[in-house]
């Protein structure tokens, strides 16, 4: 999906078996530790900095006040995306710093072999994390005062701007160098704002985040993108500690400063990412993001449709999204919220296996998760007919 190339040595795709020479069983093991231990790092300052946050929201009286295009009854302290942020970045730094200051001397020399490549894709790292806390202080703004929506739409485009320039960009085979940039900042600007509309019932866009972090990791590995892969372990962890307290009943949320950055981080994981590879059968895994990310396309594009057609403003909020619809029908929140997971879980779980399926095998996965999405508006439009249509 993009130009910009891993910094990893190839590893086997194949399982660690007595077949894989030991030397290349040691080395699997030896990363899946590192995986293990960012994760957990990351889920533990995840679960320390939430509660935190929430205290510091109640004091500062920052609150998601409800109103009648919400769900939540009382107010609710916002913060949680700044836990997040933080997990990630403290993570992150605490490895750079490991690295820079050569203390990695002391990891095995499987590990050893990777750190200049490592070391020359720290200035692209930095870039991301910048753009992630520029994303995350609009959030704050807005979550505070307000913003303009055409003012977070201009902050977006300029992100996405500074991460070509650095060589973070989707190409998709086309050459032209204008063309790329135009796809790049429409995917960040989309997958961004996806998230964010996303985020309008406990635990649902944090939870859906982390299931794509989980699935782009399965995707990385069996590539053997090592560094994307610990990224993705490191957001994983920051993810899951904060889900922790606001799956349903909700104790924090996230804001437009988290759900905003969830949605960048990802969306620009996903142009790191190098799916087609010349012994791919076909070019069709550059679509693997598409279904890893298909439920906050298909949940953001419905109910633009429904605004759309109701002649409704395009960034106004309301309760047109998939998990309101859900509810209407006679869900749950949380059997909503479940439910959105298994799709999106469903939606993502063919792109594993792109990679290595021919033309029709691709097109068969493609095919299925259409028609995972024309099954959910079936069900919507039979459970929308009176009893007596029916």
């Amino acid at each position: 999906m993009a130009t910009y190339e891993c910094p990893d040595r190839e590893l086997p795709i194949a399982s660690i078996t007595a077949s894989v020479p030991l030397e290349e069983t040691s080395e699997y093991i030896m990363w899946y530790l590192v995986y293990i231990l960012v994760f957990l790092f990351s889920l533990l300052l995840s679960l320390l900095l939430t509660p935190v946050m929430r205290k510091v929201a109640i004091s500062l009286k920052v609150l998601d006040y409800p109103n009648e295009r919400k769900i939540h009854r009382n107010p609710k302290p916002l913060l949680g995306g700044v836990a997040i942020y933080l997990s990630f970045l403290f993570t992150i730094l605490i490895g750079i710093l490991f690295i820079r200051t050569g203390m990695a001397r002391f990891l095995p020399f499987s590990i050893q072999d990777y750190l200049p490549g490592i070391k020359n894709v720290l200035p692209k790292l930095l870039v991301i994390l910048i753009g992630g806390g520029v994303i995350l202080g609009f959030g704050l703004i807005d979550d505070r005062v307000g913003l303009r929506p055409g003012f977070k739409l201009s902050g977006q485009i300029v992100i996405g701007i500074c991460l070509f320039l650095v060589g973070i960009r989707i190409t998709l085979f086309i050459p032209n160098l204008f063309l790329s940039a135009i796809i790049t900042i429409f995917w960040l600007v989309a997958i961004t704002n996806g998230f964010n509309l996303l985020d309008n019932m406990d635990g649902l866009s944090v939870g859906v985040a982390a299931i794509a972090s989980f699935l782009f990791f399965l995707v990385a590995n069996g590539q053997g993108a090592l560094f994307i892969s610990t990224i993705l372990a490191v957001s994983l962890g920051s993810l899951l500690g904060f889900l922790r307290y606001n799956f349903h009943p909700a104790k924090i949320f996230m804001g437009e400063a988290g759900s905003s950055f969830i949605g960048y981080l990802l969306a620009t994981v996903a142009i790191l990412g190098t799916y087609y590879h010349q012994e791919s059968p076909t070019s069709l895994p550059v679509i693997a993001p598409l279904l890893i990310l298909g439920f906050p396309i298909f949940d953001m594009v419905s109910v633009v449709v429904i605004r759309i057609r109701r002649k409704k403003p395009i960034f106004g909020a309301d309760k047109n999204h998939l998990s309101h619809r859900l509810v209407n029908l006679g869900m749950s929140q949380k059997g909503a919220v479940l439910f959105i997971y298994l799709v999106a879980f469903s939606l993502g779980l063919g792109a594993l296996l792109l990679r290595n399926l021919n033309l029709l095998g691709g097109l068969l996965v493609l095919l299925q998760a259409l028609i995972i999405i024309a099954i959910i508006v079936l069900l919507e439009i039979m459970g929308r007919k009176p009893k007596n249509e029916k």
